[in-house]
């Protein structure tokens, strides 16, 4: 929890190949604001982590540091086989997020199991994890089950389908695909941090995201980029139109809204944005949006947006997508 000072502690989990991969690329980036733990079976993957990111080898009596092979129970008991030490990791933590892929055995065992020590600590939990791809039949299976369990146990939980970033992206390296979905997670965990972090020109605080985030379930996101004079109006159908958002926002119980603009950005526009972005939901929808300044994006505005507690049969029903 909060220190005596009033600081928040933040731990970003990545767990399992597809989070830890996560992991390194938001180290990479100089991310700051949170404490970087990787949660692998696979000792090799751990090695060659960069600096700045605590590792732990976790089931190392059960795969050897070989990895689970792509089974969700070795994933599960290396897990609960490290408890000790990830009730240390997560400790006094007010805001844990867990990035993992599903589909593998360390990811979709794993991550549940870290979630729910999370949330036994008391702490904020939102997970960000991506979907395998269609013709990936096997791990759609095992990724359902790793989804439907870390809904129990995550407060909000972001579903990243790899098939729509293929559809978003077109045909790019491979390398390249997987940087960009990374990149969509970085940008919600990096947001999320600095709104509540760092002074901005909008705040929303921690009682904000959770009144948002807590207890919602299965969640959305959406970004969208505008420049020039119109950005306030032009931004909004980026965000509601955005390939990544598959399902209808107006279904959401919340929505946690921000806005990043250059030293250029008007208050008046942050707010034009917001009220018309807002306009676009139902009135019962719980939501809270801010706004900060990055003198990097002058002439430009940038949004993420959060759509919390959305039913998705899809990723729930275990036999759909498998016809």
């Amino acid at each position: 929890m909060a220190d005596k000072d009033g600081n928040l502690k933040f731990v970003v989990a990545g767990v399992g190949g597809g989070g830890c991969n996560s992991l390194t690329r938001l180290a990479k980036k100089g991310f700051k604001g949170a404490k970087l733990i990787a949660f692998n079976t696979d000792k090799k993957a751990l090695g060659i982590l960069p600096e700045g990111i605590e590792r732990v080898i976790i089931g190392k009596s059960i795969t050897e540091g070989f990895g689970a092979g792509g089974k969700i129970d070795i994933g599960r008991d290396a897990a609960l086989s490290a408890k000790a030490k990830i009730e240390e990791c997560v400790k006094d933590a007010d805001l844990v997020f867990i990035l993992a892929g599903m589909g593998g055995g360390t990811g979709s065992g794993a991550a549940p199991v870290i979630a729910e020590i999370a949330k036994e600590q008391k702490a904020l939990v939102l997970g960000f994890v991506y979907f395998p791809f269609a013709l990936e039949r096997g791990r759609i299976r095992i990724a359902q089950i790793g989804i439907s369990k870390l809904t129990d146990f995550c407060d909000s939980l972001v579903v990243i389908e790899n098939d729509l970033l293929v559809n978003w992206m077109g045909n790019i390296p491979v390398e390249e695909a997987f940087a960009m979905a990374d990149e969509v997670a970085e940008t919600a965990v990096a947001g999320i941090s600095k709104t509540i972090l760092e002074p901005s020109l909008m705040n929303i605080d921690f009682a904000d995201i959770c009144a948002i985030t807590r207890d919602k379930g299965l969640s959305m996101m959406s970004t969208g980029w505008a420049s020039g004079p119109m950005k306030a109006h032009s931004i909004v159908p980026n965000v509601l139109e955005h390939p990544l958002l598959t399902v209808n926002y107006s279904a959401a119980s919340g929505a946690l809204i921000h806005f990043t603009g250059g030293d250029d950005l008007k208050l008046g526009d942050a707010t034009m944005a917001g009220e018309l972005l807002m306009s676009k939901l139902p009135d019962n929808v719980n939501v809270s949006w801010g706004a900060r300044v990055d003198e990097s994006k002058k002439g430009e505005l940038e949004a993420f947006v959060i759509f919390t507690g959305i039913p998705s049969p899809l990723l729930l029903d275990p036999d759909a997508g498998m016809e």
